[in-house]
């Protein structure tokens, strides 16, 4: 688009701007192509839509969106929650493609109970009025087996399709089946229960499924109360069952004082990259949670928590099918719903509702996280690399880290290893073997300074690409010996961090900085995890280089010493000879009946150096 026609779209959109009115509801950008790519809503219209036009957007996306706006077109609405419910329908028929959208597109089981003579009770997702009464969706749907569990243990609903009627069970068109006979059933077709109790039964179950389960508990108990003063104690036996049965579901199910009836919990969480957002949503009926469920929204044009939880509430209470007076946020809103009030709690049972909910989210945060991980293993490790980015303050991600090791007996065979880690994984082609050469004894922070002298000023030679962080097997006294070479004599600016054990001698903490700090990391965490694999790495690194050293100089042999004389040579000798020691005190004339007079020579001249060999 040129500069001119550009001029002039903002021209006519700004002229469109002008003449709306100040009041409530629902707006739409069109592109070229008269396709509605944004439905917005707003409690003043004019003011809402000019401010795409008349400052400066800070948002990139949201620029994006202005630059292919061709026209606008607006709907007036009454109240704030007619915008909301407005702009909600709009987002369903058009699927604009700038607008927030609700990842989940499944539909939910319903517990339905028909209009029959003598009513059933099963799960359905296909909703059919006409057929009876449905409760739910469930997005649990362990919680809808339960509760159809119950409902099935306390009143032993008929499970048969067949269409019962008045005249028929007087007919006696029906037969007793095996449910019956399996006492899950009280045959009310062949008349073995009343009518009346069935639908009293029924009644009850209602009540439950709506979650007015203490109304239900409290009949039981004056039934059965009642009957046992009438000496009726087989009758109070079964009310005191179905009492003990609905009670322990309760206690189970009852997460609150029952006081708190008929309440929406909303609560929001950010991914770590703020793309997406985790909308968890429960709704509490007599204390008890009735349905909970989590959302993920994608956002995309970098809306704030407020305006996507607000976005979403309408739409998951039309979902659900609540009509809940209260509404329980974790922030205040600008937005009112009509018929609800928005309440913020700060202590109490409604703030551990809020908690709960929160404590959903992240649970569904988490486990998102995880499968995304299993799919990509990188996106684990980058992962661990920012966390650890972030606790360290670096100021790059730390994907080259390097961490050192020494290994000795009493000073003997003293060696040191160097083992690298890219992206969390390690790099066995860039590991490193020292044979410790200028120092003498048993001194670890003498020989952990010549390792990393020798390997940085390697790598500074060859122009290398350095560590972004080093790792010390060791506490303060490491890192510091460690931090003389690298910044007082090299001159070099990388990060040391060290990993310090307690008396047991187990890792029980990261150093970093200096003076160096505790870094507040959970030892029980994936990262200090990852770190403690490190350490145990060069740990093995370092110890098996030093084993292989040792078995060298356990099995060395004097004989190995003297060059022309190879292993085929050296075993023929010990056979014949069977020792070194007698291999010295032999003489020439035998050693070359043996060996010939070129080998015999060699070894007789190696361990007599002062002697006069005769050709």
């Amino acid at each position: 688009m040129t500069r001119e026609k550009n001029e002039k779209r903002l021209a006519n959109l700004k002229n469109i701007v002008l003449n709306m009115p100040e009041k409530p509801g629902s707006y739409q950008f069109y592109d070229e192509d008269h396709t509605i790519i944004y439905v917005g809503k707003a409690k003043n219209l004019k003011r809402r839509v000019s401010s795409y036009f008349h400052k400066e957007v800070d948002r990139y996306k949201t620029k994006v969106l202005v630059s292919k706006i061709m026209d606008i077109s607006y709907t007036v609405v009454n109240t704030e929650e007619d915008a909301l419910l407005l702009e909600n329908a709009l987002i369903k028929k058009y699927n604009p493609r700038y607008n927030v959208l609700l990842k989940d597109g499944k539909t939910y089981p319903s517990i339905c109970v028909t209009n029959e003579y003598f009513p059933r009770i099963f799960k359905t997702r296909h909703i059919n009025k006409k057929a009876g009464t449905y409760f739910g969706p469930y997005p649990h749907i362990g919680s809808m087996y339960a509760v159809l569990e119950l409902i099935k243990r306390l009143y032993k609903p008929r499970t048969c399709r067949f269409p019962i009627t008045k005249e028929g069970i007087a007919e006696g068109k029906y037969k007793p089946c095996l449910e019956y006979h399996i006492h899950n059933c009280g045959a009310p077709c062949i008349n073995k229960q009343s009518y009346e109790e069935y639908q009293e039964n029924m009644r009850q179950a209602r009540e439950i499924l709506k979650g007015n389960t203490r109304q239900v508990s409290k009949w039981l108990y004056d039934q059965m109360m009642k009957n046992a003063e009438l000496l009726h104690f087989e009758i109070a036996e079964e009310l005191k069952k179905k009492y003990t049965l609905l009670n322990e579901f309760v206690s189970k199910s009852e997460v609150v004082s029952h006081t708190i009836d008929d309440v929406d919990v909303f609560t929001i969480v950010d991914d770590s990259t703020n793309k997406n957002a985790f909308i968890n949503y429960i709704h509490v009926k007599n204390g008890t949670i009735n349905q909970s469920f989590t959302y993920e929204y994608k956002r995309k044009l970098d809306e704030s928590d407020q305006e996507l939880l607000i976005t979403a509430i309408p739409e998951i209470r039309e979902r659900f099918g609540s009509h809940a007076k209260e509404v329980i946020v974790p922030f205040e809103m600008e937005w009112k719903l009509k018929d609800a009030e928005f309440f913020v709690p700060q202590r109490g049972d409604k703030k551990h509702l809020l908690d709960l909910s929160e404590m959903n989210g992240k649970q569904y945060k988490f486990d998102r996280l995880k499968q995304a991980e299993k799919l990509n293993p990188e996106q684990k490790q980058t992962r661990l690399m920012k966390e650890l980015q972030e606790k360290l303050k670096l100021p790059k991600l730390p994907y080259h880290i390097e961490c050192f090791d020494n290994s000795n007996i009493s000073g003997t065979d003293a060696v040191a290893g160097c083992i690298v880690y890219k992206g969390m994984k390690p790099s066995r082609k860039d590991y490193r073997k020292y044979n410790i050469k200028t120092v003498v004894g048993p001194d670890d922070y003498a020989s952990m300074q010549e390792v990393v002298r020798r390997r940085y000023s390697r790598m500074t030679e060859e122009q290398s690409p350095l560590p972004d962080l080093i790792i010390t097997d060791g506490g303060k006294g490491q890192m510091d010996v460690v931090r003389q070479v690298v910044e007082g004599e090299l001159k070099l600016n990388i990060p040391i961090a060290g990993l310090a054990k307690d008396d047991r001698h187990r890792t029980n903490e990261l150093l970093f900085g200096w003076p160096a700090q505790t870094v507040g990391l959970d030892v029980k965490s994936e990262l200090f995890k990852v770190l403690t694999q490190i350490q145990d790495e060069v740990h093995r690194y370092a110890i098996t280089f030093h084993r292989d050293k040792r078995s060298k100089h356990a099995l060395h042999s004097e004989l190995d010493d003297i060059k022309g004389i190879g292993p085929k040579t050296k075993e023929m000798l010990l056979k014949k000879l069977k020792s070194v020691k007698h291999i010295k005190t032999t003489d020439n004339q035998q050693l070359i009946e043996l060996l010939g007079p070129s080998k015999g020579n060699l070894i007789y001249k190696h361990f007599h150096p002062n002697d006069t060999i005769m050709e």
